[in-house]
Protein backbone atom coordinates (compact mmCIF):
# COMPACT_ATOMS: atom_id res chain seq x y z
CA UNK A 1 0.00 0.00 0.00
CA UNK A 2 2.86 2.39 0.80
CA UNK A 3 5.40 3.69 -1.70
CA UNK A 4 8.36 6.00 -1.30
CA UNK A 5 6.36 8.78 -2.96
CA UNK A 6 3.69 8.87 -0.27
CA UNK A 7 3.97 10.02 3.32
CA UNK A 8 0.40 8.90 4.09
CA UNK A 9 -2.05 6.46 2.55
CA UNK A 10 -5.52 5.45 3.76
CA UNK A 11 -7.84 2.84 2.29
CA UNK A 12 -11.53 2.66 3.19
CA UNK A 13 -10.90 4.10 6.65
CA UNK A 14 -14.08 3.90 8.74
CA UNK A 15 -14.95 4.69 12.35
CA UNK A 16 -18.29 3.97 14.05
CA UNK A 17 -19.40 5.36 17.40
CA UNK A 18 -22.46 3.42 18.57
CA UNK A 19 -25.00 4.26 15.84
CA UNK A 20 -23.02 7.19 14.42
CA UNK A 21 -20.52 6.91 11.55
CA UNK A 22 -17.87 9.60 12.10
CA UNK A 23 -15.54 8.55 9.27
CA UNK A 24 -17.08 6.69 6.35
CA UNK A 25 -14.93 4.73 3.87
CA UNK A 26 -12.26 7.42 3.51
CA UNK A 27 -9.39 6.87 1.08
CA UNK A 28 -6.73 9.44 0.21
CA UNK A 29 -2.96 9.85 0.05
CA UNK A 30 -0.43 12.59 0.81
CA UNK A 31 2.78 12.94 -1.17
CA UNK A 32 6.04 13.58 0.63
CA UNK A 33 6.61 17.31 1.03
CA UNK A 34 2.98 18.07 0.16
CA UNK A 35 0.49 20.35 1.93
CA UNK A 36 -2.78 18.43 1.88
CA UNK A 37 -5.94 20.15 3.10
CA UNK A 38 -8.91 18.36 4.60
CA UNK A 39 -11.81 20.80 4.46
CA UNK A 40 -15.26 20.55 5.92
CA UNK A 41 -17.74 22.05 8.37
CA UNK A 42 -17.56 21.38 12.08
CA UNK A 43 -18.52 17.79 12.79
CA UNK A 44 -17.63 16.56 9.30
CA UNK A 45 -15.07 14.03 10.56
CA UNK A 46 -11.80 15.96 10.19
CA UNK A 47 -10.51 15.60 13.75
CA UNK A 48 -11.62 11.97 14.01
CA UNK A 49 -9.69 11.19 10.83
CA UNK A 50 -6.52 12.70 12.31
CA UNK A 51 -6.99 10.80 15.57
CA UNK A 52 -7.27 7.57 13.58
CA UNK A 53 -4.11 8.37 11.65
CA UNK A 54 -2.19 9.05 14.87
CA UNK A 55 -3.34 5.81 16.44
CA UNK A 56 -5.34 7.61 19.12
CA UNK A 57 -8.46 5.81 17.90
CA UNK A 58 -8.80 2.34 16.40
CA UNK A 59 -10.63 2.17 13.07
CA UNK A 60 -13.76 0.06 12.81
CA UNK A 61 -12.55 -1.05 9.37
CA UNK A 62 -10.10 -0.02 6.69
CA UNK A 63 -6.42 0.73 7.13
CA UNK A 64 -3.77 3.39 6.79
CA UNK A 65 -0.05 4.00 6.88
CA UNK A 66 1.91 7.09 7.92
CA UNK A 67 5.59 7.29 6.94
CA UNK A 68 5.45 3.59 6.14
CA UNK A 69 4.04 2.55 9.53
CA UNK A 70 0.67 0.91 10.13
CA UNK A 71 -1.70 3.20 12.06
CA UNK A 72 -2.93 0.33 14.26
CA UNK A 73 0.10 -1.92 14.73
CA UNK A 74 2.82 0.74 14.75
CA UNK A 75 1.16 3.81 16.26
CA UNK A 76 4.06 4.49 18.65
CA UNK A 77 6.51 4.55 15.75
CA UNK A 78 4.28 7.07 13.99
CA UNK A 79 3.97 9.36 17.00
CA UNK A 80 7.77 9.51 17.38
CA UNK A 81 8.09 10.86 13.86
CA UNK A 82 5.21 13.32 13.60
CA UNK A 83 4.25 16.68 15.07
CA UNK A 84 0.66 17.45 16.02
CA UNK A 85 -0.90 20.84 16.66
CA UNK A 86 -4.53 20.62 17.70
CA UNK A 87 -7.01 23.48 17.89
CA UNK A 88 -6.58 23.45 21.67
CA UNK A 89 -2.89 22.60 22.02
CA UNK A 90 -2.13 22.13 25.73
CA UNK A 91 0.28 24.89 26.61
CA UNK A 92 0.98 25.56 30.27
CA UNK A 93 -0.23 29.11 30.94
CA UNK A 94 1.86 29.70 34.07
CA UNK A 95 5.11 28.68 32.37
CA UNK A 96 7.18 30.83 30.04
CA UNK A 97 7.40 30.16 26.32
CA UNK A 98 10.90 28.73 26.80
CA UNK A 99 9.76 26.48 29.64
CA UNK A 100 6.89 25.15 27.53
CA UNK A 101 9.23 24.43 24.63
CA UNK A 102 11.77 22.70 26.87
CA UNK A 103 9.05 20.59 28.47
CA UNK A 104 7.68 19.33 25.15
CA UNK A 105 11.18 18.79 23.77
CA UNK A 106 11.83 16.48 26.69
CA UNK A 107 8.61 14.57 26.04
CA UNK A 108 9.64 14.12 22.40
CA UNK A 109 13.02 12.77 23.51
CA UNK A 110 15.17 15.66 22.30
CA UNK A 111 18.63 15.42 23.96
CA UNK A 112 18.80 17.98 26.76
CA UNK A 113 22.04 19.56 25.59
CA UNK A 114 20.60 20.33 22.15
CA UNK A 115 17.34 21.93 23.39
CA UNK A 116 18.60 25.55 23.86
CA UNK A 117 20.04 25.70 20.34
CA UNK A 118 16.93 24.14 18.82
CA UNK A 119 14.69 26.50 20.81
CA UNK A 120 16.58 29.54 19.54
CA UNK A 121 16.37 28.29 15.96
CA UNK A 122 12.65 27.49 16.09
CA UNK A 123 11.68 30.63 18.00
CA UNK A 124 13.36 32.63 15.25
CA UNK A 125 11.50 30.63 12.61
CA UNK A 126 8.06 31.18 14.18
CA UNK A 127 8.64 34.79 15.17
CA UNK A 128 9.11 34.41 18.93
CA UNK A 129 12.74 35.50 19.20
CA UNK A 130 13.39 37.41 22.41
CA UNK A 131 10.15 36.21 24.02
CA UNK A 132 11.51 33.19 25.86
CA UNK A 133 10.78 34.70 29.28
CA UNK A 134 7.20 35.72 28.52
CA UNK A 135 4.52 33.70 30.24
CA UNK A 136 1.98 32.00 28.01
CA UNK A 137 -0.91 33.58 29.89
CA UNK A 138 0.10 36.96 28.46
CA UNK A 139 0.38 35.83 24.83
CA UNK A 140 -2.15 36.65 22.12
CA UNK A 141 -3.88 33.82 20.27
CA UNK A 142 -1.60 34.01 17.24
CA UNK A 143 1.54 33.87 19.40
CA UNK A 144 0.19 30.87 21.29
CA UNK A 145 -0.36 29.02 18.03
CA UNK A 146 3.17 29.85 16.89
CA UNK A 147 4.52 28.54 20.19
CA UNK A 148 2.45 25.37 19.80
CA UNK A 149 3.93 24.94 16.33
CA UNK A 150 7.46 25.42 17.66
CA UNK A 151 6.83 22.78 20.35
CA UNK A 152 5.47 20.34 17.77
CA UNK A 153 8.58 20.88 15.63
CA UNK A 154 11.07 20.47 18.46
CA UNK A 155 12.01 16.90 17.44
CA UNK A 156 12.20 17.73 13.71
CA UNK A 157 9.22 15.59 12.61
CA UNK A 158 8.88 14.29 9.07
CA UNK A 159 5.12 14.79 9.08
CA UNK A 160 3.10 17.60 10.63
CA UNK A 161 -0.61 17.34 11.47
CA UNK A 162 -2.37 20.68 11.93
CA UNK A 163 -5.95 20.43 13.16
CA UNK A 164 -7.77 23.76 12.69
CA UNK A 165 -4.54 25.66 13.49
CA UNK A 166 -5.93 29.12 12.72
CA UNK A 167 -9.31 28.87 14.45
CA UNK A 168 -9.83 32.01 16.52
CA UNK A 169 -6.62 33.59 15.23
CA UNK A 170 -6.50 37.09 13.72
CA UNK A 171 -5.97 37.46 9.92
CA UNK A 172 -2.34 38.63 10.15
CA UNK A 173 -1.41 35.71 12.41
CA UNK A 174 -3.22 33.36 10.04
CA UNK A 175 -1.12 34.62 7.15
CA UNK A 176 2.10 34.32 9.16
CA UNK A 177 1.25 30.77 10.16
CA UNK A 178 0.67 29.78 6.54
CA UNK A 179 4.01 31.33 5.58
CA UNK A 180 5.61 28.99 8.11
CA UNK A 181 3.72 26.02 6.67
CA UNK A 182 4.97 26.87 3.17
CA UNK A 183 8.53 27.07 4.48
CA UNK A 184 8.26 23.70 6.22
CA UNK A 185 6.86 22.01 3.10
CA UNK A 186 9.69 23.51 1.02
CA UNK A 187 12.13 21.86 3.44
CA UNK A 188 10.49 18.49 2.84
CA UNK A 189 7.99 18.23 5.71
CA UNK A 190 4.74 16.54 4.74
CA UNK A 191 1.69 18.36 6.12
CA UNK A 192 -1.95 17.48 6.64
CA UNK A 193 -4.04 20.48 7.68
CA UNK A 194 -7.74 20.58 8.52
CA UNK A 195 -9.76 23.77 8.29
CA UNK A 196 -13.24 25.11 7.68
CA UNK A 197 -11.87 28.34 6.18
CA UNK A 198 -12.34 28.01 2.42
CA UNK A 199 -9.82 30.76 1.61
CA UNK A 200 -7.08 28.77 3.34
CA UNK A 201 -7.58 25.88 0.91
CA UNK A 202 -5.89 27.98 -1.78
CA UNK A 203 -2.66 27.53 0.19
CA UNK A 204 -2.71 23.73 -0.18
CA UNK A 205 -1.20 21.67 -2.98
CA UNK A 206 -4.22 19.35 -2.94
CA UNK A 207 -7.46 19.37 -0.98
CA UNK A 208 -10.37 17.12 -0.16
CA UNK A 209 -13.88 18.10 0.91
CA UNK A 210 -15.18 15.93 3.73
CA UNK A 211 -18.85 15.96 4.66
CA UNK A 212 -20.71 13.65 7.03
CA UNK A 213 -17.59 11.52 7.27
CA UNK A 214 -17.24 11.04 3.50
CA UNK A 215 -14.81 12.60 1.03
CA UNK A 216 -17.06 14.15 -1.61
CA UNK A 217 -14.41 15.78 -3.84
CA UNK A 218 -10.62 15.85 -4.16
CA UNK A 219 -8.04 17.63 -6.31
CA UNK A 220 -5.88 20.72 -6.57
CA UNK A 221 -7.60 24.04 -5.84
CA UNK A 222 -7.58 24.75 -9.59
CA UNK A 223 -9.09 21.36 -10.42
CA UNK A 224 -11.79 21.85 -7.82
CA UNK A 225 -12.86 25.14 -9.39
CA UNK A 226 -12.68 24.00 -13.01
CA UNK A 227 -13.61 20.31 -12.99
CA UNK A 228 -15.54 19.52 -9.82
CA UNK A 229 -18.53 21.77 -10.42
CA UNK A 230 -21.19 21.30 -13.10
CA UNK A 231 -23.05 24.49 -12.26
CA UNK A 232 -22.08 28.07 -13.07
CA UNK A 233 -21.80 31.07 -10.75
CA UNK A 234 -23.38 34.46 -11.38
CA UNK A 235 -21.83 37.22 -9.28
CA UNK A 236 -24.23 40.09 -8.64
CA UNK A 237 -23.32 43.47 -7.17
CA UNK A 238 -26.26 45.51 -5.88
CA UNK A 239 -26.87 48.54 -3.69
CA UNK A 240 -28.94 46.43 -1.23
CA UNK A 241 -27.35 43.00 -0.92
CA UNK A 242 -29.51 41.93 2.01
CA UNK A 243 -32.76 42.67 0.18
CA UNK A 244 -31.50 41.19 -3.09
CA UNK A 245 -30.49 37.98 -1.33
CA UNK A 246 -34.02 37.30 -0.12
CA UNK A 247 -35.63 38.29 -3.42
CA UNK A 248 -33.40 36.00 -5.48
CA UNK A 249 -33.90 33.08 -3.12
CA UNK A 250 -37.66 33.47 -3.44
CA UNK A 251 -37.42 33.67 -7.24
CA UNK A 252 -36.34 30.01 -7.57
CA UNK A 253 -34.21 30.94 -10.56
CA UNK A 254 -31.11 29.32 -9.07
CA UNK A 255 -30.10 26.18 -7.19
CA UNK A 256 -28.37 28.20 -4.50
CA UNK A 257 -28.04 31.90 -3.64
CA UNK A 258 -25.48 32.99 -1.06
CA UNK A 259 -23.79 36.14 0.19
CA UNK A 260 -20.09 36.27 -0.62
CA UNK A 261 -18.62 39.33 1.06
CA UNK A 262 -20.63 42.24 -0.33
CA UNK A 263 -21.50 40.29 -3.47
CA UNK A 264 -24.22 37.74 -4.17
CA UNK A 265 -23.29 34.43 -5.77
CA UNK A 266 -26.14 32.65 -7.56
CA UNK A 267 -25.38 29.04 -8.53
CA UNK A 268 -27.17 27.11 -11.26
CA UNK A 269 -27.15 26.08 -14.92
CA UNK A 270 -26.95 28.58 -17.80
CA UNK A 271 -26.93 31.44 -15.30
CA UNK A 272 -25.79 33.98 -17.91
CA UNK A 273 -29.11 33.64 -19.71
CA UNK A 274 -30.92 34.64 -16.51
CA UNK A 275 -29.23 38.03 -16.12
CA UNK A 276 -32.13 39.98 -17.72
CA UNK A 277 -34.59 38.26 -15.36
CA UNK A 278 -32.38 39.04 -12.39
CA UNK A 279 -32.27 42.72 -13.31
CA UNK A 280 -36.04 42.88 -13.83
CA UNK A 281 -36.87 41.10 -10.58
CA UNK A 282 -34.52 43.22 -8.49
CA UNK A 283 -35.50 46.50 -10.12
CA UNK A 284 -39.14 45.70 -9.41
CA UNK A 285 -38.12 45.69 -5.72
CA UNK A 286 -36.24 48.98 -6.11
CA UNK A 287 -32.86 47.24 -5.91
CA UNK A 288 -30.25 48.66 -8.27
CA UNK A 289 -27.96 46.15 -10.00
CA UNK A 290 -24.45 47.53 -10.44
CA UNK A 291 -23.15 44.47 -12.29
CA UNK A 292 -23.98 40.84 -13.00
CA UNK A 293 -21.30 38.58 -14.47
CA UNK A 294 -20.63 34.85 -14.84
CA UNK A 295 -17.38 34.13 -12.96
CA UNK A 296 -15.03 31.25 -12.20
CA UNK A 297 -16.42 29.68 -9.00
CA UNK A 298 -14.59 30.15 -5.73
CA UNK A 299 -13.74 27.13 -3.60
CA UNK A 300 -16.57 28.16 -1.31
CA UNK A 301 -18.97 28.05 -4.28
CA UNK A 302 -17.74 24.58 -5.19
CA UNK A 303 -18.03 23.41 -1.60
CA UNK A 304 -21.59 24.69 -1.23
CA UNK A 305 -22.61 23.11 -4.54
CA UNK A 306 -21.06 19.72 -3.71
CA UNK A 307 -22.66 19.58 -0.28
CA UNK A 308 -26.01 20.53 -1.77
CA UNK A 309 -25.70 17.73 -4.33
CA UNK A 310 -24.92 15.24 -1.55
CA UNK A 311 -27.97 16.34 0.41
CA UNK A 312 -30.20 16.16 -2.69
CA UNK A 313 -28.97 12.65 -3.57
CA UNK A 314 -29.71 11.40 -0.08
CA UNK A 315 -33.32 12.58 -0.13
Amino acid sequence: MESNNFALVTQNLTKHFDHFIAVDDVSFSVHRGEIYGLLGPNGAGKTTTIRLLLGLLTPTSGNGMVLGFDIVKQAEEIRRRIGYVSQKFSLYADLTTAENFDFYSGIYGVPRKTIPERREKLFEMVGLSGQGNERVTGLAGGSRQRLALACALSHEPEFLFLDEPTAGVDPISRRNLWDLVYDLAARGTSILVTTHYMDEAENCHRIAFIYRGKIVAEGTPHEMKTKQMLEQVLEIDTDQADVALGVLRESNLFDEVALYGTMIHAIGHEVGEKIPQVRDILQSKNVSVKSADVIVPSLEDVFIARLRNVDMNEK
